[in-house]
Parts: structure tokens; C-alpha cells; sequence
């Protein structure tokens, strides 16, 4: 059966789309049972409706405060079966309101290489400061920002005084390739996690291996 996956989104959702993009080509075997947006404008939802995934829109704005917001969006994805909750581009810190109930089950994609440049500038921080290489980093959540556990990491070379914006062209381009390869591993039910370490078992399939310019660890497999 299919894993059953609620996303998350505030923005244009292009990491949803690659989602999306992954199922309809069958290498993802995941069921999108709700996307949902703390803002109802967002580009994220229409591209839900056109795949034909369930939405939701909560304003977080109309709630007194972050708990009993993280409580009605609890209640939606419960309500939906979600076994996996899938952050993509959701800009919102969660509350123990909402983790708690779904401990182990919620996951985060990052565009730097975690423990360094946590944030939402995390991209531009990594350049600021002059690293050679940065990233992305897909990680458990809990309810400190970008401090959960890691589970997969690809890493991309930062070219001196190059524009930012060509920068995070780079590291999108495998933001698209390495969550939806991380939620397959959890389709799969090959994720493992003690404490901070993550662990893939492996599968029997051929493993991509990095070509000198890029690395990807644990590695990308075929389709991804």
C-alpha cells in the first residue's frame, strides 16, 4: 500500500511538485491524502488541486495563538490518515501541540548542510560566510528550529562571488531529488532512528554514486 503522506506547505510549493511529479511517474509509491497551507492564497494549493490532492487552508491569523493553531492542524491530518507529515516550505516553528501526537512521523527539508545555518536564510547565511560547499538537509522535526535529526544530506560546491539566486538553483535542483528519495526510504519502511543516528537499510537495488561535482549520502537510487 502506498504511504499515506500530508503536506505542509506556505509558498509556491515546488518541492511538493516534485512530489507530485515523483508519484505520477510511479517512482514514488506515496499517497498525497492532504496538502495544507496556513495561508489560503497559496500557489502550493492550486498546484495540489490540479494533481488532484485533497487541500486545506487555515489562516493561522484567525487563532489566538500558535498551540490551538498546531491543534486544528492536527485535528486535519489526523482526520486524513496521514501516516508521514512532509514539511515543504511551511514557515511556521510547530508547538509540542502538534509534534507530540506524531512524534518520529514529521519530517523538514533545509537548504544548507545542518548543523550549520539553521534558519530561514539558512542558503544566503552559508554564502555570506564563505563555505566552499553547502547544501540541503532532510531531517526529523522536533520543536527546536532545524534541530531534529538528520536523515540524508546533499551537498553542492558554493562558487565564489557567484549570485545567490544561482546558488540555490544548485542546491533546489536536489532539494527535488532527495526528499522525495527520502520519503520513498520511508514508503519502503528502510528508515531507522535511535537517538541522533539515522540509519537506511539497504535495499537491492543500484546505487547512484556521487560524479566528483556533488555528493549525496546516503546515496540517491535509480529514478531519483
Amino acid at each position: 500500500m502506498p504511504l499515506k503522506i500530508a503536506i505542509l506547505a506556505s509558498g509556491s510549493g515546488t518541492n511538493a511538485q516534485a512530489m507530485f511529479d515523483k508519484i505520477t511517474a510511479g517512482l514514488l509509491d506515496a499517497r498525497v491524502v492532504l496538502v495544507l497551507s496556513n495561508r489560503p492564497q497559496a500557489t502550493v494549493l492550486e498546484r495540489a488541486r490540479a494533481f488532484g490532492a485533497p487541500v486545506c487552508a487555515l489562516d493561522h491569523k484567525a487563532y489566538p495563538d500558535r498551540e490551538s493553531f498546531d491543534r486544528a492542524m492536527l485535528a486535519e491530518v489526523q482526520r486524513s490518515g496521514a501516516e508521514l507529515v512532509v514539511l515543504a516550505g511551511y514557515m511556521r516553528m510547530l508547538t509540542s501541540a502538534f509534534l507530540q501526537p506524531l512524534a518520529g512521523r514529521v519530517i523538514n527539508l533545509h537548504p544548507a548542510l545542518l548543523p550549520s545555518f539553521p534558519g530561514v536564510h539558512g542558503g544566503a547565511d552559508a554564502q555570506g560566510w564563505g563555505v566552499k560547499i553547502t547544501g540541503c538537509t532532510v531531517h526529523f522535526v522536533d520543536e527546536k528550529m532545524d534541530n531534529g535529526a538528520v536523515i540524508a544530506q546533499a551537498a553542492v560546491p558554493a562558487l565564489p562571488d557567484e549570485p545567490l539566486d544561482n546558488l540555490m538553483q544548485r542546491i533546489h535542483s536536489f532539494e527535488h531529488r532527495l526528499y522525495p528519495q527520502v520519503i520513498q526510504w520511508f514508503a519502503e519502511g528502510r528508515v531507522q532512528a535511535k537517538g541522533r543516528q539515522v540509519h537506511i537499510r539497504p535495499a537491492h537495488k543500484e546505487q547512484v554514486l556521487p560524479d566528483g561535482h556533488w555528493m549525496v549520502w546516503p546515496p540517491l537510487e535509480a529514478g531519483f
